[in-house]
């Protein structure tokens, strides 16, 4: 291939990157994904594509279609809440250029594969219509359905604004102090009363296999790891991940990240991934504190 043209499909993997990503959920699998689109443009005359854009986009979206299929049986069976990939800003920056949030992506794991690729090729990438109903086989009256049909599903998961980085922070703070001390007067003005926490440890560690749902059952659950296990926390640093504020932490020497939705002041959702695979591309600093050695004694419930 002529460098011109490796140059043209480097031009063109940061958004390719982003957009297997927000289809999949794993930058690993984004990755070897983008990989797999070189490998073929590769293989093709460049002189004989007419938009390289639209050809590459059209060749990622078709080969997460065929993976969403092995990952959505995975998931199935996957112990415990499945959550994406944290990205950590400013880190992997280049993957937020969207402004989509956790939340977000969250929701599209709800919607058909279809429906997710034509709301993101429509809404998100910018699509024409005449080439997601090329990509994704279908007429241009079924992806404008397909797309609708997207945005109702997702509406109620749009931020109703988004959180300012020292709203974000303060509240963070102060959630992890409280929970570190057993402070469940201050949690409580912390949390929503709908509040739900996700836990992600991919059957690699211990951790709540269910979502926990309410501002009752949480507090009842914090206030109980308090007595158990005092103090175990360790906070490394604050992190945004993916457009939501959090840290990163130890608990008990274990790595976690753990991520907050935040409406009209309070915590309406905790996001905690422990799961070591997904956690793999945080800085080798944050790995630095965690020892994998010591007992991870959080069992689930």
């Amino acid at each position: 291939m002529q460098p011109e043209a490796t140059s043209l499909f480097e031009t063109q993997r940061p958004r390719l990157l982003r957009l297997a990503y927000r289809m999949l959920g794993s930058r690993a699998e984004a990755e070897d994904i983008v990989q797999d689109a070189y490998l073929r443009w590769h293989k093709r005359d460049p002189s004989q594509i007419d938009s390289p854009a639209a050809y590459l986009t059209r060749i990622v979206t078709r080969l997460c279609l065929d993976t969403i299929k092995s990952a959505r049986h995975r998931r199935e069976a996957y112990v415990g809440s499945w959550l994406p990939e944290p990205l950590t800003e400013p880190e992997d920056d280049s993957l937020r250029a969207d402004n989509l949030t956790l939340t977000l992506m969250l929701a599209l794991e709800r919607l058909s594969p279809l429906e997710r690729a034509a709301f993101l090729l429509c809404d998100v990438f910018e699509t024409p219509i005449a080439e997601i109903a090329r990509t994704l086989n279908r007429d241009p009256d079924a992806v404008r359905q397909l797309a609708s049909r997207a945005r109702r599903h997702v509406q109620s998961e749009r931020p109703r604004y988004r959180v300012a980085q020292e709203e974000g922070e303060k509240i963070t703070h102060a959630f992890f102090q409280a929970t570190r001390n057993g402070d469940i007067a201050a949690l409580q003005t912390l949390l929503a009363q709908g509040v739900t926490m996700h836990s992600d440890g991919g059957s690699k560690v211990s951790t709540f296999p269910k979502v926990i749902i309410g501002l009752a059952k949480l507090l009842r659950l914090f206030a109980s790891l308090t007595r158990k296990y005092g103090p175990s926390e360790q906070m490394i640093r604050l992190m945004w991940n993916d457009g939501l504020p959090g840290y990163v932490s130890t608990y008990n020497g274990v790595l976690q990240t753990t991520t907050f939705a935040i409406d009209n002041g309070q915590i309406t959702a905790i996001y905690r991934i422990r799961n070591p695979d997904k956690l793999a591309r945080l800085p080798e600093s944050d790995w630095a504190l965690s020892d994998w050695s010591s007992t991870d004694t959080i069992r689930p419930h």
